[in-house]
Parts: C-alpha cells; structure tokens; sequence
C-alpha cells in the first residue's frame, strides 16, 4: 500500500517522486519513479484536504481503510465490468504504460533499460513481454532504415 511517507518530501509537500517501498511491491523490489505533471497534481489536490499521518495510505477503499494489492485488483476487476470492458484486468493499465513508455522512450534519451526500471523487473526479457507490438509501427520504422 503506497502511504504519504513515500510521496512527501522531508518538508511535507508532495515531491517530484515517488519512492516505493519494498513492503509496497512486489518481491520487495523498492524504487523510485517520477511523477508526472497530472499525478503530481492530483497528489497535491488530495494531500491539501488532509491526512491523518505520513504512514497513513494515499487511497482509501469505500470503506475508509488503506487500498491493498487484492483490494485494488477487485475495484478493477468490478470497474471494467461496469463499463462493459471485455479481456481487461487490473495489469492492463502496467502492460499499456509499458508499451507506451517503450514507444516514447527514445523522445526522452532514454532505453529500454528506463522502461525496465520503471516497471520493477528484473530483466529485459520480462519487460519485453509486457510490451505489444504494432504493425504500422513495424512499417514506419523500416521505411525509416
């Protein structure tokens, strides 16, 4: 569960990043990531309504206690279902920033090492599987060798 403790800087306002704690991802894999413009917003609208403690959860459930991995994956799990979303889970949203970043990363001057990072594996090959691929952007990229 991501707590203010990971988002907030040393003087208490929402920092450029966040550092995830291994007790909040998977195989105790702890990392930073920057947040970008909109999140970073959206955290800083949510922390100025208030908070109880810096170990106290970003996300709260409906019924007002910290949002677990299991926990989130069910109101994915129900959301899509609302919105009548066929095949989706809550790993979509992973695999499609994934893809994006992979995509994008070259406008950044950076690797797929960066994309690695960003998503907490251990290798290349596992990013690699996360990301789709795309015909059209197989023609365009020979058309530009």
């Amino acid at each position: 569960m991501v707590e203010w403790s990971m988002v907030l800087t040393a003087t208490g306002e929402v920092g450029d990043v966040i550092h995830l704690e291994d007790k909040a991802t998977k195989r105790a894999s702890g990392r930073s990531i920057p947040l970008n413009r909109e999140l970073r917003a959206a955290l800083v609208d949510l922390h100025a309504r208030g908070i109880r403690g810096a170990d106290c959860p970003v996300i709260f459930s409906e019924r007002g206690v910290g949002m677990t991995a299991n926990t989130v994956v069910a109101w994915f799990t129900r959301l899509y279902d609302r919105l009548g979303f066929q095949g989706c889970s809550s790993h979509s949203g992973r695999r499609t920033f994934v893809t994006n970043a992979a995509r994008k990363v070259g406008q950044a001057g950076g690797s797929l090492r960066d994309v690695q990072q960003l998503a907490g594996h251990r290798s290349l090959a596992m990013t690699a599987r996360y990301i789709e691929f795309d015909s059209d952007s197989q023609r365009r990229l020979v058309n530009l060798i």
